[in-house]
């Protein structure tokens, strides 16, 4: 018993920042149909830019994410305005291949500047332990999760309560409805690509100071897909559930059966939601008339 508690109290952990990681995802392709390749490294500028304003330009910690955020806003922006809008209308194998691009130059421009060997960053997690059912555990996991509860819980509030939040829904339901209620379609755009690099920046620094800041953020990144997949591309709370799936299944196949397979589970799981139901457990399915 003590065995499973702990593994999902790192499982939940897990699957929270893969969550954050894939939110951004989803609001990319809900609001632009864009499958942007280039999350994990969002996850990988928003650790290293928290990592210079802390340590770097010893900020404090507030400064030192208000800066994080900053530059995730105009990273967001510079992206949607000068290389994804130039692409409306065009293949979407050509957008795809775009972003794939991206994250090749958003790692480049990483290394750098900041070389390949895992950076020092103080902890700004707790870094104690609490008994919990009789189980030791991490303090810092358990802060993970409420970090990602409130980020989400606020993102779920943004969507449904907010005006633009009500704008990215509508241009997400039907653009040209959008358009004539007078919404601007490029100024959601831009807050897509906005929101997502701030959800980046949230799960690359809590992901950073559970592990490093190194390249290995970006590879985190990877997961995103089976949990987008597992989800619906296109469902926020989808995505939510498919971060806590993903996350608890590689933690408990870990723990009980091989380390090993437990990194390809979840492509395993891909591929199985893609064969048995393609648009994911909360996706919507789209029928196409020609």
């Amino acid at each position: 018993m003590s065995t499973f508690i702990s593994l999902t109290v790192y499982g939940l952990s897990d699957g929270a920042l893969l969550a954050l990681a894939a939110l951004g995802f989803v609001l990319i392709y809900k609001a632009t149909r864009v499958i942007n390749f280039a999350q994990g490294e969002f996850l990988l500028v928003g650790a290293y830019m928290f990592y210079t304003g802390f340590v770097i330009f010893k900020l404090p910690l507030i400064g030192a994410a208000v800066f994080g955020v900053l530059v995730a806003i105009v990273l967001g922006i510079v992206v949607e305005r000068f290389i994804l809008r130039p692409l409306i209308g065009e293949n979407p194998i050509s957008v795809i291949m775009v972003t794939i691009g991206l994250s090749s130059v958003l790692k480049a421009v990483i290394q750098i500047f900041f070389g390949t060997a895992p950076k020092s960053q103080p902890r700004i997690l707790p870094t104690g332990s609490i008994e919990l059912a009789g189980v030791t555990v991490p303090v810092n996991r358990l802060v993970v999760i409420l970090i990602a509860a409130i980020v989400l819980a606020a993102f779920t509030a943004f969507f449904q309560k907010s005006r633009h939040g009500i704008s990215m829904r509508a241009v997400a339901d039907d653009q040209q409805a959008a358009l004539t209620m007078g919404i601007s379609v490029r100024r959601v755009f831009t807050l897509a690509w906005v929101l997502a690099a701030v959800s980046a920046l949230v799960a690359g620094v809590l992901l950073a100071d559970l592990s490093a800041v190194d390249q290995n953020i970006a590879a985190f990144g990877l997961i995103v897909f089976p949990v987008v997949i597992l989800g619906g591309l296109d469902s926020i709370p989808g995505t939510i559930i498919g971060g806590l799936t993903i996350g608890l299944l590689k933690q408990y196949v870990s723990g009980y059966a091989d380390p090993g397979l437990a990194e390809v589970i979840p492509y395993l799981v891909l591929v199985a939601i893609l064969i048995v139901r393609p648009y994911g457990i909360f996706g919507e399915t789209r029928i196409e008339r020609v």
